[in-house]
C-alpha cells in the first residue's frame, strides 16, 4: 500500500477501488441490520407489525439491483486492471502521462531462487550478485525468474506484485521504479527451513549512482561459473550479500533446463529430441511408430484403402454385431 513503481500504484488503485465498490453493498447491508434489530426489537411497541406482508417491488428492485450493478462494474474494473497489469506483458507507461520512450531499453534480470538466497544476474554488464538487486529509476525492468529446486514466490512490494517462481520453468515479470530508495524483497512462498531469512534489498537508484554500483560489481573480481553455481546452490541460510564480476555464459538458461552440471542433456534438448523422434518412445504405451504394416480398422472393410467399388452391392456387408471377418455359420465361435 505504500508504491514506488508505476505497477504498483496501479495494483494499489486496483484494490482501492474493489473494496470500495464492496463497502457500497457491505455498509448498507451491516447499517440495516443494526437499524431493524433496534426498530423492531419487542419492546418498541410504536414499529407496524404487519404479519401478511411478503413483497415489495421497490425492495426487489434495490436488493437485487444494487448488487448486480456492483458486480458488472467490479468485473468491469477487475478484468481491465488483470490484463492490464499482466506481469507478462511489457509495460506500457513509466508513470501516469509517461508513456515508455520509443528508444527505451528495458533492464534484463535474471532471478534464480536458491534455497535459501537470491540469485541476481545482469546479462546486460556480465556480473551477477546474491541478495542484492538495484534498478535505475524511471527505466522498464524485464525480470526473468526461475527456481533451482522448489517453488518460490519473488515479490518487492513497493516495486510490482508477487510472481512465482518454479524449476524447470520460465516465469516473467515487468516493473519500474519511480522513486530512489532502498525497499525490501521478500520470499513470498514457504520453501523450508531458511525461508525467514530468504529476504533481500533492492535499490531504486538515479543513473549516475546505478552506473557507479554496475562499476563496484564489475570490479568485484569473483567468478560465476557453472562449477560456482553448483555449490553456490547447495542449501545455506542468512547468506550476506555475495557478487560476482563474470557469469558464465548461458547460465541461466541452463539453470532453467536444469542441465548446469556437465553431460547433462537440457530439457528443451530432450522435449526436442522426443518430438521429432518418437521411435525413442516405443517403451511408452502408445508412442513410438509402429512396426509392420498398418492395420485395417475393425470399423471399415477388408477392401479399405483400395479402388472405389463399381457398385454399392460389391462391398461385403456385415451386422454390428458380426465383423467383415466372423467366423462362419458351420463353426463354433469358440
Amino acid at each position: 500500500m505504500h508504491p514506488m513503481g508505476d505497477v504498483a500504484l496501479q495494483q494499489r488503485d486496483l484494490v482501492l477501488i474493489a473494496t470500495a465498490l464492496m463497502l457500497l453493498i457491505v455498509i448498507p447491508v451491516l447499517a440495516l441490520i443494526a437499524l431493524f434489530a433496534w426498530r423492531y426489537r419487542s419492546s418498541n411497541e410504536d414499529a407496524t407489525y404487519t404479519p401478511d406482508w411478503d413483497h415489495s417491488t421497490q425492495l426487489e428492485l434495490m436488493i437485487w439491483g444494487a448488487p448486480l450493478l456492483i458486480i458488472i462494474c467490479l468485473g468491469a474494473v477487475t478484468w481491465t486492471g488483470t490484463h492490464l497489469l499482466d506481469p507478462y506483458r511489457p509495460i506500457g507507461r513509466i508513470a501516469a502521462g509517461r508513456p515508455v520512450p520509443a528508444n527505451a531499453k528495458p533492464l534484463e534480470v535474471q532471478v534464480v531462487a536458491l534455497d535459501w538466497k537470491w540469485l541476481f544476474i545482469y546479462p546486460e554488464y556480465g556480473f551477477a550478485t546474491v541478495n542484492e538487486l538495484a534498478a535505475p529509476v524511471d527505466r522498464p525492468i524485464k525480470f526473468r525468474l526461475t527456481s533451482s529446486s522448489v517453488m518460490n514466490a519473488f515479490y518487492v512490494p513497493t516495486l510490482a506484485g508477487m510472481v512465482y517462481t518454479m524449476p524447470s520453468m520460465e516465469t516473467k515479470l515487468h516493473a519500474v521504479i519511480n522513486t530512489p530508495g532502498v525497499y525490501r524483497g521478500i520470499s513470498a512462498n514457504y520453501s523450508g527451513a531458511g525461508f525467514s531469512g530468504m529476504h533481500f534489498q533492492f535499490y531504486g537508484m538515479k543513473d549516475a549512482d546505478f552506473a557507479g554500483w554496475v562499476a563496484r560489481n564489475q570490479g568485484a573480481g569473483g567468478d560465476l561459473s557453472r562449477a560456482r553455481y553448483l555449490d553456490l546452490v547447495k542449501p545455506t541460510q542468512t547468506v550476506p550479500v555475495m557478487r560476482f564480476a563474470h557469469v558464465a555464459p548461458g547460465l541461466f538458461d541452463a539453470v532453467v533446463g536444469q542441465c548446469v552440471e556437465p553431460g547433462t542433456p537440457c530439457m528443451s534438448a530432450m522435449m526436442k529430441q522426443d518430438g521429432s523422434d518418437t521411435a525413442g518412445m516405443t517403451h511408452m504405451q502408445g508412442m513410438g511408430t509402429p512396426a509392420g504394416p498398418k492395420a485395417v480398422s475393425p470399423l471399415t472393410t477388408s477392401r479399405a484403402g483400395g479402388a472405389p467399388p463399381g457398385k454399392p452391392g460389391d462391398i461385403a456387408q456385415r451386422s454390428p454385431s458380426a465383423p467383415s471377418h466372423a467366423t462362419p455359420p458351420h463353426q463354433s465361435a469358440l
